[in-house]
């Protein structure tokens, strides 16, 4: 045993070895930067920071360098490094109505108070390769945009004036922190929204366009999307005041669903809400879809069995460092586990053949 568990060390240290040679490739290519990384490729920076829980884009683009450019790896390495830092406190709820918008959009409103700022989409690209890029051309300059205002109003709020969209009750308690607390069902409003917002953005993608292809009677449309900046602040009991310690950037999403009323709610429009770490439009709406789905109970729908609509199916799936553990711990050696198993199938194999035998001699 003790040889067996050093020749299986030695193979580890080697597969260790080999795996950062792969890592670097070709040493007569200059090798990648955390900069690099970070400016040019900073929408993967921000997945892996919104479903790694950690704000720090150079942290995030250094697990992606470490992990080959595989984000699910990047995501666990950057979970792995949180559980390490020390929590000296809480910072305020983020003003995401005071946020400087880089784009913001509505779907509802061509005129919306404070403007529609297309800002850096993909959304009107042709999706035509651009081979400048290969050739290491310069692109274009942007030309300089007239400033949203600083303060940009809510669409829902517009709506909220007049009544049309339900209002959403403000909650003073502490949210529960996932972080740091195992999840538990039933599970309130802020706790799926925390989970979603960590989850695999493929899976709530997944589930989001379910419920729009009829399995959880989602038809929305896009209130409003803003990305853009927002200050943290952090109240400190020494100075009896919040100063502001940072800035962080944030995809905010607000979905408005038609709803024709129920026992307890009058028809109006109800809301779904996504918010993420970074510049994340995909995530954030995938996000405001599925969080709808589940409010079905709150607002006395019915639940027409669609996956979207059970949180304990959602929320216990949607975690991709969970989901790749399980799935990949299959690959390691389980030689005692399937030991067993070929004996019981030898043994039931046994048995049949016996009993087509006595049934033969008879």
């Amino acid at each position: 045993m003790y040889v067996a568990v050093k020749g299986g060390e030695r193979a580890i240290d080697n597969a260790h070895a080999w795996l950062a040679e792969e890592r670097r490739g070709d040493t007569a290519v200059a090798e990648l930067s955390i900069d690099q990384i970070r400016e040019q490729l900073s929408l993967a920076v921000n997945r892996v920071m919104a479903e790694g829980s950690l704000y720090d884009p150079d942290l995030a683009a250094l697990a992606i360098k470490q992990a080959r450019g595989d984000l699910i790896e990047a995501i666990f390495l950057i979970r792995a490094y949180r559980t390490t830092l020390p929590r000296i406190g809480h910072s305020r709820p983020v003003a995401t109505a005071e946020m400087v918008c880089d784009r913001r959009i509505s779907a509802t409103f061509k005129d919306a108070p404070g403007g529609q700022v297309l800002g850096p989409t993909f959304d009107y690209t042709h999706r035509l390769l651009d081979f400048m890029l290969a050739a290491e051309g310069q692109a274009p300059a942007a030309p300089v945009a007239d400033p949203l205002p600083p303060r940009v109003p809510h669409i829902t709020d517009i709506l909220n004036r007049d009544g049309l969209i339900q209002t959403e009750d403000r909650v003073d308690d502490t949210p529960p922190d996932l972080t740091r607390q195992p999840l538990e069902f039933p599970a309130n409003r802020a706790l799926r929204l925390q989970a979603l917002t960590r989850g695999d953005e493929g899976f709530v993608l997944s589930m989001a366009y379910s419920t729009q292809r009829g399995y959880g009677r989602n038809h929305p449309f896009v209130g409003e999307l803003r990305v853009g900046r927002v200050a943290v602040e952090m109240d400190i009991p020494e100075l009896g005041f919040a100063i502001e310690i940072g800035e962080i950037t944030l995809t905010e999403c607000e979905t408005v669903n038609q709803f024709a009323g129920s026992k307890t709610e009058p028809p109006q429009f109800t809301r779904g809400y996504g918010l993420t770490f970074g510049h994340t439009e995909r995530k954030a709406i995938s996000m405001a879809l599925v969080d709808r789905a589940m409010r079905w109970q709150e607002l006395g729908e019915d639940n027409v069995g669609a996956p979207a609509q059970d949180e304990e199916f959602v929320l216990s799936h949607s975690d991709n460092i969970q989901a790749t553990g399980f799935l990949e711990h299959i690959k390691l050696p389980h030689y005692v586990d399937f030991q067993s198993e070929l004996e019981l199938v030898r043994k039931l194999r046994a048995e049949a053949t016996a009993g087509q035998m006595r049934e033969a001699a008879e």
